[in-house]
């Protein structure tokens, strides 16, 4: 059978091209997707897109299907949802999360699709990828009953985290942003907002993910003596300062990195599919829907990265359909 599809591909950087793609026939154990909707990760996928993936990380950022190289060209993504075509018996017809990149149709193994819970709409389930994130960065927080905690940053990751502790036991969260239009998303999440001059310091933990040096700078000034700034942004290929002098001995204070490419030490015992499943199972919540703010069609994917990037279009998780481009 001749299965074609239609691939987003950045011919070079910040310049993107729609390519058609012939699908190879599934072999045994592998399954044929058709895309319903996929999640462009505002973040990082715009750093690629602009070509700033530094040479020595050129490894470690490879995306899971990735094609091509780093600058480009390169087929690049990781937040997709689609429904089983052909394949296992069991998953024909099942809608399915994975790591692929924004793609009409594809074809990998079966072990790498994970089956959406009947509980969480397929158009919620492209947040899965970046849900993830924030469970391993609160594996690798630890966050105790009564922390007082900010997260400095009010994107993707930052909200994501901030939803997530929401629902622990007497900590007071609230999301620090810049951007006083983040405030109605924190609202929506039902954690407090504050701008980075009028946040309440003596924090426990920070989690810092705004992916700015004075965001950063700044969350070390919220933290108590021996606090902790958890550290998720990551810069590409751009240089930070931070005031290490002045009271950052004096006062212990701890800056710790965290990223997704690895399950937490903190959780050895669990899965790249078991830290999977609890993002999957986490996004139950309807107030998740607050990260979804923007959508656009696949075939208008081309215009729409270089307005990510410039941030003409502002967004959060910016979703791209996929029901009259298959």
């Amino acid at each position: 059978m001749n299965r074609t599809a239609r691939a987003f591909w950045i011919g070079s950087p910040g310049h993107g091209e729609i390519r058609d793609v012939t699908l190879p026939d599934p072999a045994e154990g592998e399954v044929v997707v058709r895309s319903l909707y996929s999640g462009v990760s505002r973040g990082t996928e715009t750093l690629v897109f602009r070509g700033g993936v530094p040479e020595s990380q050129h490894a470690v950022m490879r995306a899971p299907f990735q094609e091509g190289d780093f600058p480009a060209p390169v087929k690049y993504g990781y937040l997709n949802v689609g429904v089983v075509e052909e394949g296992a018996a069991e998953l024909v017809g099942r809608t399915v999360f994975s790591l692929f990149p924004h793609q009409t149709r594809f074809v990998v193994p079966a072990s790498a699709v994970t089956v959406v819970p009947d509980s969480v709409p397929a158009g919620r389930a492209v947040l899965a990828g970046t849900v993830e994130t924030a469970v391993n960065a609160l594996w690798d927080a630890a966050p105790l009953v009564g922390d007082r905690i900010a997260v400095v940053g009010g994107g993707m990751v930052g909200c994501s985290v901030a939803a997530l502790l929401n629902r622990f036991p007497g900590v007071r969260v609230q999301l620090v942003d810049a951007d006083p239009a983040r405030a109605k998303t924190a609202e929506a999440l039902g954690v407090g907002f504050a701008s980075p001059q009028d946040a309440l310091g003596g924090c426990d933990l920070v989690v810092h993910a705004s992916a700015t040096e004075q965001g950063l700078a700044r969350s070390l000034e919220l933290l108590r003596a021996e606090g902790t700034v958890l550290e998720l942004s990551w810069y590409g290929d751009r240089m930070v300062s931070l005031p290490l002098g002045e009271a950052f001995h004096s006062r212990r204070l701890v800056i710790r990195s965290s990223q997704v490419g690895t399950v937490s030490p903190r959780r050895a015992n669990r899965s790249y599919a078991d830290r999977l499943a609890v993002a999957l199972d986490l996004l139950a919540d309807p107030a998740l829907d607050a990260l979804v703010t923007g959508e656009s069609a696949f075939d208008e994917l081309p215009e729409v990265m270089p307005r990510l990037t410039s941030g003409a279009i502002p967004a959060l998780c910016h979703r791209v359909t996929y029901e009259k481009s298959a």
